[in-house]
């Protein structure tokens, strides 16, 4: 991975740490409060707002933008409201716990499968398609990644456990990244939280989408190029250059890190840890910082990376859930159902990896990072109509909304094809060598 690649990634999570608060003094003044409707009167346009966070009660005017037919009484919603003329306006609502409808249970126990075979498969918390899934099927953007941290870590921990027995986690190294990736778990919680008392439900929507395209069509592309270079090659991987490069750093405490077969500064492995952090609390993401970075710069392969990874999304996530929890944004029910579907999913993604070669778990992770980044990307000037940043039409809004789930539900198909072809080729494989084993032995005999 060349050095100025590196660079723009570093770059990128700079303006994502200091954006909001940069942009927030030149922002509408709005503020995102968590409620109960208990009155609403259609013929004036206003509504009875019981916040969770106050005694007293709040009248407010429903702004033009919202349907007052949408307005429900006594569920639990997320309001953006800006001042008119002295007074509270509501610009925007959003359901925060969805009711759960058949349909959206078999989505969201088929979208926690495939989520599951991502994580054990290459090692990251799989997010980067559940998020985005959980938000297709109407979750506000700061509880789908509040939840999604939340499913996280119960099931890194079954993931890091299966990898260990196969013997690919290196321990040190995760536990060594996990502490500093706790710092970048703060860091972003605090980020979320100040998108939406600044911008609103929409704007952590647009934020989430915004940085899901940047980041995975970045790291995305690198992966890919690297997975189609070592399978062109055919030969053994040899370290990145830019991972020699930060051997060769020798500030104190060296860390001896056996499984990865490095030894390195200790403090090589801060910033990786942080972004991680940084990411998964941010967008619930951080498997495709983590694991790349793994392979890249510390110089692990992507066996024990992916691995690896597992064991740092379960300490990072054990510490968000608790802090994501504090704040009311975690959606247990969501929590519970991914969860269940992905533990199923997690285990079979962890036995694939024991039949294919490390370009095959990079193949997987850059074709559905790079689908997803398309999937954000057109959901982008949706929520920017919605701000009224840019116009669109309601035609031209909705072409963009069914581009954007189709596209997902593909990115959906290419990861539980390649994941469940790469397993039948291999356990076929293995049974064979097996038999023919068998045959030579009896032949000997």
């Amino acid at each position: 991975m060349k050095k100025w690649i590196f660079a723009l990634i570093v770059c990128v999570l700079a303006v994502m740490a200091f954006a909001p608060a940069a942009f927030a003094e030149s922002a509408p003044p709005s503020n995102a409060k968590k409620g109960d409707f208990t009155q609403v009167d259609p013929a004036s346009r206003t509504a009875v707002f019981q916040p969770v966070d106050a005694d007293q009660p709040i009248t407010m005017k429903i702004g033009d933008a919202v349907n007052i037919s949408d307005v429900e009484l006594n569920q639990r919603v997320l309001v953006s409201l800006s001042e008119q003329d002295g007074e509270p306006v509501a610009t925007d609502i959003s359901v925060m716990f969805l009711g759960i409808t058949l349909q959206r249970l078999i989505a969201l126990l088929i979208v926690g499968l495939v989520g599951g075979l991502l994580s054990g498969f290459i090692g990251s918390g799989g997010a980067f398609v559940l998020t985005p899934s959980m938000m297709a099927l109407g979750v506000p953007g700061a509880v789908a990644v509040a939840s999604n941290m939340c499913h996280k870590f119960p099931k890194a921990m079954v993931g890091t456990y299966k990898r260990y027995r196969y013997g690919q986690v290196d321990v040190k190294l995760g536990v060594t990244m996990g502490v500093s990736a706790i710092v970048g778990v703060e860091l972003g919680i605090k980020m979320q939280e100040r998108i939406l008392e600044t911008w609103g439900s929409t704007g952590s929507d647009l934020y989430v989408s915004f940085v899901f395209v940047i980041i995975l069509a970045i790291v995305g592309g690198i992966v890919l190029r690297d997975a189609m270079r070592n399978k062109e090659e055919a030969r053994e991987e040899v370290k990145p250059r830019l991972a020699l490069a930060m051997q060769r750093i020798k500030i104190p405490p060296m860390m001896n890190f056996k499984k990865a077969g490095v030894v390195l500064s200790a403090w090589v492995t801060v910033p990786i840890g942080f972004a991680t952090g940084l990411l998964a609390a941010t967008i619930a993401v951080g498997g495709f910082i983590g694991v790349p970075g793994m392979i890249y710069v510390v110089g692990a392969s992507a066996m024990v990376a992916s691995a690896t990874e597992l064991l740092v999304a379960f300490i990072m996530g054990m510490w968000g859930s608790a802090e994501w929890a504090l704040s009311g944004l975690v959606d247990i029910r969501l929590t519970l159902l991914i969860l269940a579907a992905s533990l199923f999913g997690v285990q079979l993604g962890a036995l694939g990896t024991t039949y294919v070669k490390d370009h095959t778990i990079k193949l997987v992770m850059a074709a559905v990072m790079l689908i997803v980044a398309v999937s954000r990307g057109v959901k982008v000037p949706v929520y920017l109509a919605k701000l009224n940043v840019i116009s669109l039409s309601t035609g031209t809004s909705d072409v963009l909304n069914l581009i954007s789930f189709w596209t997902l539900i593909l990115a959906l198909l290419v990861a539980g094809g390649i994941i469940s072809s790469a397993m039948i080729k291999g356990i076929v494989s293995a049974k064979a060598e097996e038999a023919e084993a068998h045959e030579a032995i009896a032949e000997g005999a």
